[in-house]
């Protein structure tokens, strides 16, 4: 009874003591995307504990989109009470420092916005931590994935844009001044960028071409409705066009990656995202590409894998971010 008793007393101090309660308190994670702002509750173990998502369209309309974000984390605290820390993935390029955004093509409302200040002034208790969108997805998997991860590695995300992040000494590569490792942004053999190629509408442009110039039979039509979920669908269908289509990804991509192992030196990949799901069907091409232009001496140590955490990685990536700041 005395045991039991000593016992509250050490919990009930534990959660109200100042200095102790940011390491025994859940974190906030949040995932501003083109279409939606996701936030998820997460434990320091890496568990999602609840989640919702605002759209971002609506806080955009409203015309005043970092008022509308602001109440939105107002919401969300107001829903879990004190937390640890809150970590939010931006999908564009960041000040050194991360306390400024600078150009995020899907969201011009927050270019050259000071957001650290400005959510310190409207929060002031709270911890902020702001980074690219792939480089906490990168950090998500390497604290919390389902697969132990070296210290040095690259990690990819495939979806409507192409992400990419390294990891190197445990720690996340920024590049001279902050944005470093946007592998969407490389210019492929064709003369246009890894991600007008392979992102979502470079996929889908791939299937329009091969519809008008192959001879490859298929269910999908070209019309306006033609979206890139559409061809995933048809490609695990056993459509020859659309494996077609991932088969020239495939070549893209393994062309991207030659790029990065090249200039980098890491050997372990991690590719994640949405189209991700694809792997199965670009991995013949890529590696082709990639015994091409690479030695033995990267080849024989070579290891890609799918990321682990699924469509979670933004919101417990983000979470994460309180982690690798403490």
């Amino acid at each position: 009874m005395v045991l039991d008793k000593l016992r509250r007393i050490i919990n009930l101090s534990l959660f109200n003591s100042k200095t102790t309660h940011y390491y025994v308190e859940s974190l906030l994670g949040i995932d501003v995307g083109g279409t939606n702002v996701k936030c998820g509750l997460v434990s320091r173990e890496g568990k999602l504990l609840s989640k919702k998502k605002y759209s971002t369209l609506d806080l955009r309309h409203s015309g005043r989109f970092v008022e509308g974000f602001l109440d939105v984390i107002a919401e969300q605290l107001d829903e879990h009470g004190k937390v640890g820390g809150i970590g939010i993935g931006i999908p564009g390029t960041l000040s050194r420092k991360r306390k400024r955004t600078l150009e995020l093509p899907n969201l011009p409302e927050l270019n050259g916005v000071k957001l650290l200040s400005i959510l310190n002034d409207r929060f002031p208790t709270v911890p902020f931590y702001l980074e690219n969108d792939a480089n906490a997805a990168a950090l998500g998997e390497y604290y919390f994935g389902k697969k132990k991860l070296p210290g040095d590695f690259i990690f990819i995300t495939l979806g409507t844009g192409i992400g990419g992040a390294a990891v190197i000494d445990k720690k996340l590569f920024k590049g001279a001044r902050g944005n470093g490792m946007e592998i969407g942004h490389i210019v492929a053999g064709n003369g246009r960028l890894i991600e007008q190629n392979i992102g979502k509408q470079g996929i889908i442009a791939i299937a329009r071409d091969k519809m008008m110039n192959s001879s490859f039979t298929t269910t999908l039509t070209d019309d306006d409705f033609l979206h890139s979920k559409a061809v995933v669908k048809a490609a695990h269908d056993g459509d020859a066009l659309a494996l077609e289509v991932f088969r020239e990804v495939g070549m893209i991509l393994g062309e991207a990656l030659v790029s990065a192992i090249r200039i980098l030196d890491i050997t372990t990949i991690l590719i994640g995202g949405g189209v991700s799901e694809t792997f199965g069907y670009v991995q013949e091409s890529m590696f082709d590409v990639m015994n091409r232009h690479l030695t033995p001496y990267y080849l024989d140590d070579l290891q890609i894998e799918l990321a682990t955490l699924g469509n979670n990685a933004g919101i417990i990536g983000a979470a994460s971010l309180c982690l690798a700041n403490e």
